[in-house]
């Protein structure tokens, strides 16, 4: 059987991280995530990520890069974990969430996230506060 992918979108923006709080189903009510959902047959993943965080969240995005890595939601679904730029619109919880948070790289562990984006979350968090440090200087020295 071919696994079915799941897309995650860790949507950044000014340095931080979009979080979404699920409301449904009950099981997983109350938790945190990355939103996003399954890809349908013939769509792209990055298709698939375009598609779902405008169903989800009411807004126009970009998927930019994979995550490395896959974790298994439970048999037959599989997560992959892209990074998404927001082009237009401000998110908001329209189906299956009922709070989003923009969370700094320090206040990603505020939140009790999915146990399967957790990995995802700590790379998206890498790569913010990489993103965050200052441009190293060309090494040019004036005098001498």
């Amino acid at each position: 059987m071919t696994e079915r992918v799941v897309v995650g979108g860790a949507l950044c923006r000014d340095g931080r991280l979009l979080a979404a709080r699920r409301s449904a189903p009950p099981e997983l009510a109350g938790r945190w995530e990355l939103p996003g959902g399954k890809a349908e047959p013939g769509e792209s993943v990055p298709e698939a990520l375009v598609r779902e965080l405008r169903e989800e969240l009411g807004v126009e995005t970009e998927a930019l890069e994979r995550i490395p890595g896959e974790w298994p939601l439970k048999p037959g679904l599989v997560l992959h974990v892209w990074t998404a730029r927001l082009v237009s619109g401000e998110p908001a919880p329209l189906e299956d969430h009922d709070e989003l948070r923009w969370l700094e790289p320090a206040e990603l562990d505020s939140v009790d996230w999915l146990d399967q984006d957790r990995p995802a979350v700590a790379e998206a968090g890498r790569r913010l506060r990489a993103a965050a440090l200052p441009e190293p200087h060309d090494g040019a020295h004036r005098g001498a």
